[in-house]
């Protein structure tokens, strides 16, 4: 890991291209098409955590979310004083009654405690330094401050990764990465530990999509500006030929019974909180008052009683 704002050495993802496609993707295609369907499940999502924590926030920041659609859900929050986007592109900004800056969540400009909370959603996946990222959000953090992030990770498009891969390798005896990697949750969880958030808690939502055939899926990923900025991506043109033998790949593998193809999108949930002395603390080693063997027998002994 790089000291959190400096350049990554073994970068995997080209940064410049991807905001360049978010921004085309954003003047291009409109949201009525549907494609930003997995932000709108993720900021209803993120509405129903927030439900759950009952208290107040001075200061919100959005952080390099796609589109507005946390931004404008944290405006619309009674409880929170002041929001702030911290857009990844201009085009990305969004309209709505919150402050509005264009930022990098690589190089992130919000200053050490100043937030009391912090959502990202659907970014932090693309990322070259991930644990770096994680820092800067805890430092700017105020004591007890709170950050709630959705990212992709396990299997999503692992249908897509496996049909491209593998008609490629058939035709051209190799394959050119298509498909980013994306994090397993364990190692986020530990990733949330290493960057010093108290009471870590990871979880997973799962959304499965249908679609007719695989260019449907693709078209999708282009209209989220989701396309392939893979450093170590083919510059050449997928050609022709092992396009239309990964979608029969695809449709022979990942087709339910009616047809239509499944498309996996993991949405990994990332909740941490700034540390503060009212938070809760994990008991010291040796400080039980019960050993193990005799909660143990206790419990076999209230079953058999039942």
């Amino acid at each position: 890991m790089s000291a959190p704002g400096q350049p990554v050495a073994h970068a995997i993802f080209d940064r410049p291209l991807a905001r360049a496609r978010l921004e085309r993707a954003l003047r291009t295609f409109s949201q009525e098409n549907g494609a930003d369907f997995l932000l709108q499940r993720a900021a209803g999502e993120l509405a129903d955590r927030l439900a759950l924590v009952k208290r107040e926030f001075g200061v919100a920041v959005d952080l390099a979310t796609p589109g507005p659609h946390a931004a404008r859900l944290l405006a619309g929050d009674s409880r929170i004083g002041f929001v702030l986007r911290a857009a990844p592109t201009a085009g990305a900004l969004g309209e709505g009654a919150y402050a509005r800056i264009v930022a990098d969540e690589e190089r992130s400009p919000l200053a050490d405690e100043g937030c009391d909370l912090i959502v990202s959603l659907l970014a932090l996946h693309s990322v070259n330094d991930l644990p770096g990222a994680l820092i800067q959000i805890r430092r700017a953090l105020k004591p007890d401050g709170l950050f709630l992030g959705c990212l992709m990770g396990g299997e999503s498009l692992n249908e897509l990764r496996q049909s491209l891969t593998a008609a490629e390798s058939e035709i051209r005896s190799g394959a050119s990465p298509r498909v980013a990697p994306f994090a397993d949750v364990r190692v986020l969880g530990a990733l949330l530990q290493r960057a010093g958030f108290a009471l870590p808690v990871v979880d997973l939502d799962r959304a499965v999509t249908r679609y007719g055939d695989m260019l449907a899926l693709m078209r999708d990923l282009r209209a989220m500006g989701a396309a392939n900025a893979l450093i170590a991506r083919s510059r050449a043109p997928l050609r022709r030929d092992v396009l239309l033998s990964a979608a029969q790949v695809y449709a022979e593998r990942f087709a339910d019974p009616d047809g239509r193809l499944r498309a996996t999108f993991d949405m990994v949930w990332l909740a941490g909180w700034a540390p503060h002395e009212s938070q809760p603390k994990p008991l010291k080693p040796g400080s039980a008052t019960m050993r193990l063997e005799d909660a143990l027998r206790g419990q076999g002994q209230d079953k058999t009683s039942q």
